[in-house]
């Protein structure tokens, strides 16, 4: 859309020349343009836990009567049940809007105009996208072949004005992790290491351990995938205790709301169910993974995650995704050069295995 002149001028630069993050279509638009009820779409795109959440949260936020009074900002009740549980100390954690939130208070705290991010992709796309935003320079640091992070490369492409490296643990869309060794080497160049364990419970590999030994280690979690609140947008960060206190500075007074810290309270008062369901989800993993693998058209990536990447061997990847999406079946496509020809689809329950390879077994014969 064309900026009136007017207008244009009182805009930011950083703003006026930003891709930004796409999101996929809403699954509301797809069902319409299908055809089909919302309620029949298989979600097998968004890295969704297909059980949802517990009915103890579910209880909690349908009895709690005090939504007209303001959240605790300190989120003093929560971020001790976040310490008991990752055995982390409670001040330095604080909870934001979904690690989106995070991501940003990290770049707004840290970065000056001209500072560096560096990236290795592909990889989660929000890290590019709002570096700009905070006067930051991405660099880009492509992954090698298997989509192993090139240690090499990133440390060569460390400078004085490098401030912060993102490196997703298991990656998105990958499903690879990287290595206690690997994270220790790009601690020792200096720059903060944000460790993004969003996957953290499909993993059950953590880098937290290393901040006994290195001051410069993020770690970012997330209730979204494993809790089954992503419409809650509720994430944590564990960060060194000096940069805490600069972060508690820069985060809105009231960001996460009282649902969303009562939430969080549920969750950690229901582990045994929740990981019942994320043990389900590693299970069925394993299956749709050997499925996958008898297909002679596309190459599965071992993942670590909850969701598989796919490269598509034979035919044209958004092809196929089409296909699923006239049959009600969604995955995940890319734009991306670099991820042109792959499908990463996310683990759900059996039944949706179970439709997603009849339909893929019924196209092998007209790709």
């Amino acid at each position: 859309m064309a900026i009136p002149k007017a207008l244009r001028r009182l805009i930011r630069n950083a703003v006026l020349d930003l891709d930004g993050y796409v999101p996929v279509e809403p699954v509301e638009a797809v069902a319409e343009r299908i055809g089909k009820p919302v309620d029949e779409i298989i979600r097998l795109h968004m890295n969704e836990n297909p059980y949802g959440t517990s009915m103890r949260v579910q209880e909690v936020l349908a009895s709690f009567d005090h939504y007209q009074e303001y959240p605790d900002a300190d989120q003093r009740v929560a971020r001790e049940r976040i310490a008991a549980y990752t055995g982390a100390p409670s001040q330095r954690i604080i909870i934001g809007n979904g690690s989106d939130e995070l991501i940003d208070l990290l770049l707004l705290a840290t970065i000056d105009p001209g500072d560096e991010v560096i990236v290795p992709t592909p990889t989660f796309g929000v890290y590019e996208s709002r570096t700009p935003l905070f006067g930051g320079v991405v660099r880009r640091v492509p992954r090698t072949a298997d989509f192993d992070l090139d240690i090499d490369a990133i440390t060569q492409a460390v400078t004085e004005r490098t401030k912060l490296i993102f490196v997703t643990a298991p990656n998105n869309p990958t499903g690879n992790m990287p290595t206690t060794q690997q994270i220790v080497r790009l601690l020792r160049t200096g720059a903060l290491i944000v460790a993004d364990e969003a996957y953290y419970e499909f993993s059950g590999k953590t880098f937290l351990p290393l901040a006994r030994e290195f001051d410069n280690l993020v770690i970012l979690r997330t209730f979204s995938k494993w809790a089954g609140l992503a419409g809650m947008r509720l994430g944590y960060a564990i960060l060194p205790d000096a940069l805490a206190a600069e972060l508690w500075k820069v985060k809105q007074p009231f960001n996460v709301s009282t649902a969303g810290l009562k939430a969080i309270e549920a969750v950690l008062d229901d582990i045994d169910y929740l990981q019942q369901t994320v043990n389900r989800i590693k299970i069925e993993r394993g299956r749709l993974y050997r499925g996958l693998r008898k297909l002679n058209f596309l190459q599965p990536y071992p993942s670590q995650g909850n969701f598989i990447l796919c490269r598509v061997t034979r035919g044209d990847a958004h092809d196929i995704h089409r296909r699923l999406e006239r049959r009600g079946i969604l995955v995940r496509k890319y734009s991306d050069p670099d991820l042109r020809n792959y499908l990463r689809i996310t683990v759900g329950r059996p039944e949706h295995t179970d439709a997603l390879m009849a339909a893929l077994r019924g196209m092998a014969g007209e790709i």
